[in-house]
């Protein structure tokens, strides 16, 4: 059996190789490695996949969601609520402006943000919420939107692991994810379902004047060259990832695809041990495009299934062992644990386990089998 992995790019990359490789020799024989052809044809492919009126790509993800709060005017002392069971940058690209985030619970069904909580948390200070599509579907947007236009607040989408996912609103419109917020945001780095070789990012907007900005922020504060009307970045995504982005948008589809096959599969043969594992729960108004698929561990010490699965070679990952609100860094904004108890909870119970698009039954096979033998030993002993 081949090597199980997380993520397995260089299966993915053979798949594909000529032609990424030939996307990548174009770029080399232009010589134009900084804003060449491919970042915009790269940007109006997204966008179209997207529906966005505008995509614009810079260096990462974490620039990304700075540029947003930088291109909605917030300074410091404003404040953003933001999930805290989350990665960390989105958290972080607010502290570093000098803007405070207030730590929202999340829904221990789907983990995503829990709206019902958002409007006791709104102050006069308060200036946007961002939701983030966590593990691949998306956050309740309409309630959340709804909020957001009530109290006169900005939605900045992190759509970083969520590319490619749909919400179906009450109305039966259909949006994709980055789409629907002021701004929405994502990042290609290279274990994302659209990922490049390197690192890089984007924003979506579908406002002419927001678009402009991010432009120029991204862009050292220049719409054009050497005179700087803003304070901005140098954020941008070099042509040769945008040559590879530009070929790997093509599969993502069939990506995402694989992707639901390899939860589905997980979703069958854990039936049988449903009482102690528990399967993503899907959203009814959003797809899944499954960046990871997390379990939760009822009733048992999620550390000792990771461990017998690693020294069967199974490779496990837990995504997030500390809530954001219990990080030392953020220590300065006085929670305390307790706080949040559905996002502690959930730090203490998640797994992510192996899920990527070049998975065989094989694979899977064995990996349900070793988890399903670890409850056998455990009802043994």
């Amino acid at each position: 059996m081949k090597k199980i992995e997380m993520v397995d790019l260089v299966t993915q990359y053979h798949k594909i190789e000529h032609e990424i490789n030939a996307s990548i020799n174009e770029v080399l024989r232009s010589g134009a490695y900084i804003q060449g052809k491919s970042v915009r044809e790269f940007e109006e492919h997204l966008r179209i996949y997207t529906g966005a009126t505008h995509c614009i790509t810079c260096a990462n993800g974490t620039d990304a969601l700075q540029i947003a709060m930088m291109a909605l005017g917030l300074n410091p002392g404003d404040e953003i609520i933001v999930p805290s069971f989350t990665y960390i940058a989105t958290a972080e690209a607010a502290a570093v402006l000098g803007i405070k985030p207030v730590f929202a619970e999340v829904s221990p069904a789907t983990f995503n943000i829990d709206t019902h909580g958002i409007s006791s948390l709104i102050t006069e200070k308060t200036k946007a919420i961002i939701p983030v599509h966590l593990y691949g579907q998306c956050a309740d947007m309409e309630p959340l939107l709804n909020i957001a236009k009530q109290h006169g607040l900005y939605v900045i989408e992190d759509a970083a692991q969520a590319i490619g996912a749909s919400y179906i609103f009450s109305n039966g419109t259909v949006a994709k994810a980055g789409s629907m917020g002021d701004i929405g945001i994502t990042s290609f780095f290279p274990s994302k379902n659209l990922g490049c070789y390197g690192d890089g990012g984007a924003l979506f907007t579908n406002n002419d004047d927001l678009a402009k900005k991010i432009k120029m922020i991204a862009n050292h504060g220049q719409e054009r060259k050497y005179y700087h009307d803003m304070i901005g970045i140098n954020s941008r995504l070099d042509t040769l990832q945008a040559a590879i982005l530009k070929v790997k948008l093509t599969y993502l589809d069939s990506y995402i695809n694989a992707r639901k096959n390899v939860a589905q599969y997980y979703d069958k043969a854990f039936v049988e041990i449903a009482e102690n594992v528990k399967t993503p729960v899907r959203a009814e108004n959003s797809t899944h495009v499954f960046h990871q698929y997390t379990i939760r561990l009822n009733g048992m010490e999620r550390d000792n299934l990771k461990i017998f699965l690693e020294k069967n070679n199974i490779p496990t990952m837990v995504y997030y062992p500390l809530p954001i609100h219990l990080q030392k860094a953020y220590t300065y904004l006085g929670y305390k644990e307790g706080d949040l108890p559905v996002s502690e909870q959930l730090c203490k119970t998640v797994l992510s386990l192996p899920i990527h698009s070049e998975m065989n039954d094989e694979q899977l096979s064995y990996i349900a089998e070793k988890i399903i033998e670890y409850y056998t030993l455990e009802y043994e002993r």
